[in-house]
């Protein structure tokens, strides 16, 4: 159901958080030079990583959980409103060109639909209604991980996607910026990034979002870790769309095995541009149907492949 708080209450519950409390020591930033100002932002900015340090048990447990269940098949979706949301959508679609995931692994849902990433859309955050019409058509199962984002931790879209997912047996991550926030309270595993006050009172999109970029940045790239995505730090599943993609497939697989120029074409060729493939038949020294059945025989861990070549 759509919230129905007296504005009263609303002002009261806001001055109690912290990313929303007033800092009377900027109470004149509209007067200093540019450069101060932006000084003074940038040392807001260099506090975020810091904030993010003190939660990585927290964020790394809660990662490992996500990697055994998209081990199974099982998908993650984001679910927030305004930045939070765009941010959600954001990690969700660099995921496809990155790791090579189906567009259907990673989902980002925001609230008032793909029309509220360009323009606000009053009211969506206040709708559970909202979160459980955008997570019903992606029937849900126990394999799936949903994570609901606000920087307040008490958006009634992104509780209600947690709870609608709780309900069906997910794992449920509460992604917040205030201590002791509901959002955290409804999750499997809360994760509260406490960055304090922000530059102007109350804008969210600033160090909290930053922090909620890194986070998420964390669950997705550890997560595609896990899953055999990269080999070291070479994105050897990224897929190749484009010209430049292209050309860092050509080097990605240079520097997994230091082969020459014509070979590695001939490698990628063979293996239809398949970056882990074409590796594998120049490490292994495999022709392109054997590194794609021992690729599917180690669920599609290249070093694991490695292992097991004849």
């Amino acid at each position: 159901m759509t919230s129905t708080s007296h504005p009263r209450d609303l002002r009261t519950e806001l001055e109690s958080l912290t990313t929303e409390a007033f800092r009377p020591e900027l109470a004149d930033i509209d007067r200093l030079p540019t450069l101060d100002i932006a000084r003074l932002m940038n040392g807001e900015d260099a506090t975020v990583a810091g904030a993010v340090a003190a939660r990585l048990p927290q964020i790394a447990a809660a990662i490992d959980a996500v990697a055994e269940r998209m081990a199974r098949g099982g998908r993650l979706v984001y679910a927030g409103a305004g930045t939070a949301g765009r941010l959600g959508v954001l990690d969700a679609s660099e995921c496809p060109p990155t790791f090579n995931t189906d567009p259907s692994r990673v989902v980002g849902l925001i609230a008032g639909g793909p029309d509220a990433m360009v323009t606000s859309v009053e009211g969506a955050e206040d709708s559970r209604d909202l979160a459980r019409a955008g997570l019903e058509p992606l029937a849900l199962t126990p394999d799936d991980t949903v994570v609901g984002i606000s920087a307040s931790g008490r958006t009634p879209y992104a509780i209600g996607a947690v709870e609608y997912a709780r309900d069906r047996g997910c794992l449920t991550i509460g992604l917040a910026c205030n201590p002791g926030s509901p959002l955290a309270a409804a999750a499997d595993h809360g994760i509260e990034i406490v960055v304090g006050p922000e530059l102007l009172t109350g804008s969210t999109r600033l160090k909290s979002g930053t922090a909620q970029k890194l986070v998420l940045n964390m669950i997705s790239t550890i997560t595609m870790i896990r899953l055999g995505k990269t080999y070291g730090n070479l994105m050897v599943d990224v897929r190749a769309s484009n010209d430049k993609l292209r050309a860092r497939s050509h080097r990605i697989v240079a520097l997994a095995t230091g082969a020459e120029d014509k070979e590695i074409e001939e490698a990628l060729t063979a293996t239809d541009g398949e970056v882990k493939n074409a590796i594998l038949t120049i490490l292994a020294d495999v022709d392109g149907p054997t590194a794609a059945r021992l690729l599917e025989e180690s669920g599609g861990h290249l070093r694991a492949a490695l292992g097991s070549r004849p």
